[in-house]
Formats: structure tokens, C-alpha cells, sequence
């Protein structure tokens, strides 16, 4: 049988190419990353992970970190990447759910991480930014020719927690079919070869930077220039040795206000992605019109992988997200019915594919109701399919919020708000926001008299709650707008407040 998604990994592999380098110059090849990811896997073996156990890793972006992924393909773990910002207390609640049998984190947090993993039966793990840490020691320098587990197409290979707007965060299971086959499908339409180099300065604890720019720069037998974070001015001393950049529009957006941005500067490109939030048609207006170049705007969620692309050759619209991949099934419905749409009238996206995932971690019921009897996915996102088959996202069905390419609950945000002193309730709510999309809103309602201003809900949170999350702005209101039924209605309040963030 073999292991399934490291089988293909390997196969496109040549040992001699570069795979990752970093802006300091270390450089890894494709032999060096196979002996790695090998050491680490029996690391990992040797600490009692077996195949299905989960690893939870709360660390810096590295190259180590990214062979950590693929060791844990090779030993058959379940990879559970958890964003940088997440407090203990959101910790408590991800370890207590996914039950890890590790925990790997940096070494400047192990102290609080370690209180909270022991209480559920986890060992911890050291991982540096600069690939130091007691995981890397226990690694060694030996070679060792470890041998994969075997992984069938259906195995999981990685949970992704993923918002709602109810209740906390579920655990999304995406198998190593989910995971390869996507990448396949990716690498051959957006015309990846050996030859490309990708700049990679996307966060890897999040589906587009570890699966899309990863495993499609793996698959494709490519190399990355690995970024720990984005910045203007080396991106664009980048790009003259670089082929294809993947990002959120807020790198877009930064892009177009730096006065280096020139068809010059980005005549050796032959690739920009843009996902994980709207782009706005202005920003790719003007990104077109100072370099030549469409950018190409996909969409997809942590459940599905990638579901639609603009096309390599043909128009990349504005405003949409091109047509549903190779293997994809796209379908427009009435929300309640699930009656299918003619195109362009605006419904509930449904998919379904080798990509969408297994459904969500120890959730059945929610599992079951967020799928169709026929197989389609109920994404939760609005949209339409136009006369041409460009698909365009118009909304949420759900009030999630996107900001900088993270998906935030308002319920977790509201439910902060409203155990502060003084607060009756509170309504959050995503307002367009020109570097990141949306930015993160609060309305509230204050008892008679309470003394609260914005500055003391903004520091009350300053805990509580990962940074991305935290409102940019706090406005205060008499009372929130309802309808009949009582329910708040947060589209007026986004009708209200749209320009908030207007220059």
C-alpha cells in the first residue's frame, strides 16, 4: 500500500534540487528534506506516536517546522497545526478536543503549554524558529532510512480547526486523497514545473500556506524561498529570482502602495495567487495596471482544499473566483431546500470532490448536517455562478469574519465582551477594511452609567484573545437593531458602519 500522500512527494523528487531556501542563504535539497523528515519520523516513533495519533504544533515558521509535517505523514500521525496567536486558554480547548499524544511548541512557551498538555495525557516538545529544540536534538545527525507507514488514500493525514459562528472551533479531517489529489490538480492548472520558484511568506499553520503553496511546490518538484513573514521591500528584492508568489490581498494591497512595484521589478514573475480573503477588484486593478500581471484569484476553505481558479490562460475577472476545478462539482442552491439554482441567481455554494474533507473530529451530528444526502458539501458560503461559469462569492451565509486571510468566530469575540462589568450585550461584525479585508468590529451596549470606554474593552481583551481576533475598533450604541423574531440584525450594522475604515 505504502503511504500514500509521502509515496507521490517522494516520486517528484529529485535528491540533488533545492527545495527550500531561506533570506539567510541555509538551503535544504530535496535528498536532505527525504533524510530529515525521515530522522524527525523516527523521533516521533521513538516518543510513542503511532499511526492515527495526533501531533499538535504551536511553533515558528521554519524549514524544521515544515519537515515536521511531512515527518508526521511518514510515521502515519494525524498533523494538527495551531495558530501562533492562540492563547493557553485556547490551547486547553484544542488539546483537550483533539487529545494529542504530542505537543510540540517553542521553546518560550513550553512552560504554560506543558501545565495544560499534561492534564490531557500529551508529552511536549521544543521546536525554535531558528530549527533548535529538544525535538530536533532527539532527531540526532544520524542518518536513518526510516520506513513510512503504510497510508491508504482515506487515512487521515491532518485535522484543521476551523470557525463557526456558534460554538467553538471544529477540527475539520482532511485524508492524504484530500490532500494529493488537490495538490495534483493545482500544480498541473496553474503549470508548475521543476523549474519554478515560489515565494513563500504565508503562514504554515493554515491551509494556504501549508497544503496550497506547500505540497503543490513538493508535488511539482519545485522550490521555495521560505519567508518567516511578509515584508514589501524583500518580497520585491525577491522577485527577480523567483517565478510564482502566493498571498492574502493584505500582501497584494501593501504591494501596490510600494513605489518599487514595476513591470521591471516583476518581469521575471509568470504567477501571482491571491486567496483566503476577497480580493478587492480595485486592488487587482491596480496591481494589473503597474505590472502587466492578473492576479489569479481561487477560492477554497480548510474543509475543501481548493474548490474553484480563474484560469491560467483566459480572463481572471475581478470579483470572482473563476470556475470550480478539474474534479470539482460546484452547485448554487436555495439555503433551505438545497433546490438547485439557475446560474445567476445568488444562493448556498454546495461541493463535493476528492477534496472536500471526512467531515469534522468527533462530530458526528454536525458532520451530518452540513453535508447533502448526494455528497455535496454545504459550504456556508453565499454566491452565483455567472453566464460565463465564473463563480462570484457575494457573502456569508454565516456572519464569519475575514480578516488578513484568518477566519474569526464574533460568538468567541462577543462572549469576551459581554462578561466585561458594565456591558449588556454586544454585536461583532466584519467591516471592509482596505489591508485586511475585513476588520474586526465590536458594537456594544452599555448598562446605565457604566464608566467603560473603547480603550478599556480593548485592553480587557488584550488577554483573552489571539491578537487577529481583538477588534480594531469598539463603537458604542443604545441598542442593537432587531427583528421581529428578536434576532440582532448584523447586516444592518455592517450597512451602518461600512465605511468605518474609509481613509
Amino acid at each position: 500500500m505504502g503511504n500514500h500522500l509521502f509515496d507521490a512527494i517522494r516520486a517528484a523528487a529529485t535528491p540533488e534540487a533545492v527545495f527550500i531556501e531561506t533570506a539567510e542563504g541555509r538551503r535544504w535539497t530535496y535528498g536532505e528534506m527525504i533524510a530529515f523528515s525521515g530522522r524527525l519520523a523516527a523521533a516521533l516513533v521513538g516518543l510513542g506516536v503511532q499511526p492515527g495519533d495526533r501531533v499538535a504544533v504551536q511553533v515558528e515558521k521554519s524549514p524544521e517546522a515544515l519537515m515536521l509535517y511531512l515527518a508526521c505523514v511518514r510515521a502515519g500521525a494525524v498533523y494538527l497545526p495551531l495558530n501562533t496567536a492562540y492563547t493557553l486558554t485556547e490551547l486547553d480547548y484544542f488539546i483537550g478536543d483533539a487529545e494529542p499524544r504530542l505537543v510540540v511548541v517553542d521553546p518560550k512557551s513550553v512552560g504554560g503549554v506543558t501545565a495544560v498538555a499534561e492534564a490531557y495525557g500529551s508529552t511536549v516538545e521544543t521546536l525554535d524558529a531558528i530549527g533548535g529544540g529538544s525535538l530536533i536534538h532527539r532527531a540526532g545527525g544520524e542518518e536513518a532510512d526510516f520506513a513510512d507507514a503504510e497510508r491508504g488514500a482515506d487515512d487521515l493525514a491532518a485535522i484543521l480547526y476551523t470557525s463557526g459562528t456558534t460554538g467553538r472551533s471544529k477540527g475539520a479531517m482532511l485524508t492524504h486523497d484530500n490532500l494529493l489529489s488537490n495538490a495534483l490538480t493545482l500544480s498541473e492548472h496553474w503549470r508548475f514545473t521543476s523549474a519554478d520558484r515560489l515565494i513563500h511568506a504565508l503562514p504554515i499553520f493554515h491551509t494556504h500556506g501549508l497544503f496550497v503553496a506547500s505540497n503543490v511546490t513538493l508535488l511539482s518538484g519545485a522550490s521555495m524561498i521560505l519567508l518567516p513573514k511578509f515584508d514589501a521591500d524583500e518580497v520585491l528584492g525577491l522577485m527577480e529570482n523567483a517565478t510564482v508568489m502566493m498571498g492574502v490581498p493584505t500582501f497584494y494591497v501593501r504591494l501596490v502602495q510600494h513605489a518599487g512595484l514595476t513591470r521591471e521589478a516583476t518581469a521575471g514573475m509568470r504567477l501571482f495567487v491571491s486567496g483566503s480573503a476577497p480580493l478587492l477588484a480595485e486592488t487587482h486593478r491596480s496591481f494589473s495596471e503597474k505590472t502587466g500581471h492578473a492576479i489569479l484569484e481561487r477560492y477554497g476553505m480548510t474543509e475543501t482544499n481548493m474548490n474553484t481558479s480563474n484560469p491560467y490562460d483566459g480572463d481572471r475577472v475581478a470579483g470572482t473566483v473563476g470556475f470550480p476545478l478539474p474534479g470539482v462539482s460546484l452547485r448554487v442552491t436555495e439555503p433551505e431546500t438545497g433546490k438547485p439554482l439557475a446560474d445567476g441567481e445568488t444562493g448556498m455554494i454546495e461541493v463535493k470532490g476528492p477534496n472536500v474533507f471526512k467531515g469534522y473530529w468527533r462530530m458526528p451530528e454536525k458532520t451530518a448536517a452540513e453535508f447533502r444526502t448526494d455528497g455535496f458539501f454545504i459550504t456556508g458560503d453565499l454566491g452565483r455562478v455567472d453566464e460565463r461559469g465564473y463563480v462570484h462569492i457575494v457573502g456569508r451565509g454565516k456572519d464569519l469574519v475575514i480578516s488578513g486571510g484568518y477566519n474569526i468566530y464574533p460568538k468567541e469575540v462577543e462572549t469576551e465582551i459581554d462578561g466585561m462589568p458594565g456591558v449588556v450585550e454586544s454585536a461583532v461584525i466584519g467591516v471592509p477594511h482596505p489591508d485586511f479585508g475585513e476588520g474586526v468590529t465590536a458594537v456594544v451596549v452599555l448598562k446605565k452609567g457604566a464608566g467603560l470606554d473603547e480603550k478599556a474593552v480593548l485592553d480587557g481583551l488584550k488577554d483573552r484573545l489571539a491578537r487577529y481576533k481583538q477588534p480594531k475598533r469598539v463603537l458604542f450604541v443604545e441598542d442593537l437593531p432587531r427583528n421581529t423574531m428578536g434576532k440582532v440584525q448584523k447586516n444592518v450594522l455592517r450597512d451602518t458602519y461600512a465605511d468605518l475604515y474609509k481613509a
